[in-house]
């Protein structure tokens, strides 16, 4: 894949783990980076949750298929988005900072 068409769909908690934020976007640092200044914001989910830890995302090479898994993603029960999450990040470690 090159870098010029990289997508992800990914999820970001807050430090508590109470709640969770599903997003896709074309460049994952700056998104999360986004995310963290916006903490406490409440115009937004994420903002007003304070969900700027990033736990889980998959890589896309199209964004069709990144936008129709989000969709996905946001519909499943917070279950089922548990499980997705454990299955790559069993105890939910926190991945802003790793090499993405």
């Amino acid at each position: 894949m090159s870098a010029a068409h990289q997508y992800y769909v990914y999820i970001v908690t807050n430090p508590a783990k109470t709640s969770v934020y599903t997003g896709v976007t074309n460049d994952l640092r700056r998104r999360v980076q986004e995310h963290f200044e916006n903490r406490g914001k409440p115009g937004t989910f994420a903002g007003r949750y304070f969900c700027y830890n990033l736990i889980y995302f998959e890589p896309y090479e199209h964004i069709e298929g990144a936008i129709a898994r989000e969709k996905e993603v946001k519909g499943w029960t917070r279950a089922k988005k548990d499980k997705l999450i454990a299955s790559s990040n069993p105890q939910w470690l926190t991945l802003n900072y790793a090499e993405l």
